[in-house]
């Protein structure tokens, strides 16, 4: 389900209209979260700790209702829920994109996003998104990098699908963390609402569940 956001009462309907006017108005976040709770009490469950940092992204965007905006035009929308987009490696050696909706409850997340990416490496269709959808999160894992910053590749002014990147975990004494990047358009997202997304995804990695991995 998607909603209209009605710009004449929309609180940040003049930064909106503001930072349309921009060639360049995205920006990008980068920091650190600590992920010695998956790594040390959830991972040697037999929970992979990728499916486990795509969760805490997904709860970390649906935590912020502006990074569930869109706008489409001089329109503004919000979606319920967005489906998260990651790029898998292919068993041929190229990257393909699978396409795994968001559920709170941990288990069958990672239940259906095992399927959904095992189900991706072996089409060899690129299945991109052409446009036709922006009920999305685009997501891309660096494991080989414990980088500092990170940009995407943006096709323009008026995509407004926010990025979502993260890294190598990196150990530091007894502590586990990794570099997680958020890119947003500023036309529908502020600083705040960033930091809103990181404290709602560090909050995911630090509850989830300690059980068994079937």
């Amino acid at each position: 389900m998607e909603h209209s956001v009605d710009l004449a009462t929309w609180p940040r309907a003049a930064q909106f209209h503001f930072f349309r006017t921009y060639t360049r108005p995205h920006f990008a976040v980068t920091s650190r979260l600590d992920v010695t709770h998956l790594m040390t009490q959830v991972k040697p469950t037999g929970v992979s700790p990728y499916r486990a940092s795509l969760y805490a992204i997904g709860a970390g965007v649906h935590a912020v209702p502006e990074l569930l905006m869109r706008f489409r035009g001089n329109t503004v929308i919000r979606h319920d829920a967005v489906d998260l987009s990651m790029t898998v490696p292919t068993t041929a050696g190229s990257f393909n994109y699978a396409y795994v909706p968001f559920d709170p409850d941990f288990a069958s997340f990672d239940a259906t996003a095992r399927a959904l990416i095992d189900a991706a490496a072996n089409q060899t269709d690129l299945s991109a998104n052409s446009g036709q959808r922006d009920d999305l999160a685009y997501l891309s894992c660096m494991p080989w990098l414990d980088y500092t910053s990170l940009t995407n590749a943006m096709p323009g002014p008026d995509d407004c699908i926010p990025r979502i990147g993260w890294g190598k975990i990196a150990k530091d004494g007894d502590r586990h963390t990794m570099p997680m990047t958020l890119e947003v358009h500023h036309a529908l997202a502020d600083g705040a609402h960033v930091g809103a997304y990181f404290e709602a995804a560090q909050n995911a990695l630090d509850t989830l569940p300690v059980t068994r991995s079937a």
